[in-house]
């Protein structure tokens, strides 16, 4: 499939609220959702992404489950997302279905080798902002884009606003992730898509100017 280039990553304080926002951020035009919901059984999880699945197949909306393979295949998700790189990336491939898709999270230019190598369908790239000392600047997207030089989607993530978005997309990556800013206001969804649409492809960026 083709990588959407705004991704929502569901939140909310209970899994109704996940759900909850993910069919508002259906509703107000995001291309993909991916359900991000920690801490619970998989037996509880399912049933949550068997619903989430649902309100996704109303609004022709990709869903991505994260960390859990097993569940994106039973209930035909459209892929799966790692927070962090597995060893066997091959061995979860041959698992899925041949149209699902995998994505990881990278924090730095070796891991988004590991994975461009690994043939994941696209790369999680951040924090952009974060408590913790590993962020990405907006000049080391542009470094790290430049040198990887790649065709494998890279989106960028980590507590990413409104008002960053031209900025970073300048920087070369294909699109970015969010939850807070979109959970708090639906509405930045077509901001939003406006924003990452007008940028152009790798071959030539919009300017921002």
């Amino acid at each position: 499939m083709v990588i959407p280039k705004l991704h929502y990553k569901s939140q909310g304080a209970t899994p109704q609220e996940h759900l909850d926002n993910i069919q508002q951020a259906c509703l107000s035009g995001v291309e993909l959702v991916q359900l991000n919901v920690a801490a619970i059984s998989d037996k509880k999880l399912l049933k949550i992404a068997e619903k989430a699945h649902k309100i996704t197949s109303l609004y022709q909306t990709r869903l991505i489950i994260t960390n859990h393979a097993k569940i994106a295949k039973e209930i035909k998700a459209d892929g799966v997302y790692f927070d962090e790189i597995q060893n066997d990336l091959s061995a979860i491939r041959k698992n899925l279905y041949t149209w699902q898709v995998i994505g990881c999270t990278a924090n730095n230019l070796e891991e988004s080798k590991s994975l461009i190598n690994a043939e994941v369908d696209y790369i999680g790239l951040g924090p952009f902002k974060s408590a913790t000392d590993n962020t990405i600047t907006l000049n080391g997207y542009t470094v790290l884009i430049e040198e990887l030089k790649t065709e494998t989607p890279i989106i960028a993530f980590g507590k990413i606003t409104l008002e960053d978005v031209p900025q970073i997309i300048e920087t070369g990556v294909n699109g970015i992730a969010a939850s807070e800013e979109i959970t708090k206001d639906f509405n930045k969804i077509l901001t939003l898509n406006k924003l990452l649409n007008a940028s152009s492809t790798q071959e030539q960026r919009y300017n921002f100017d």
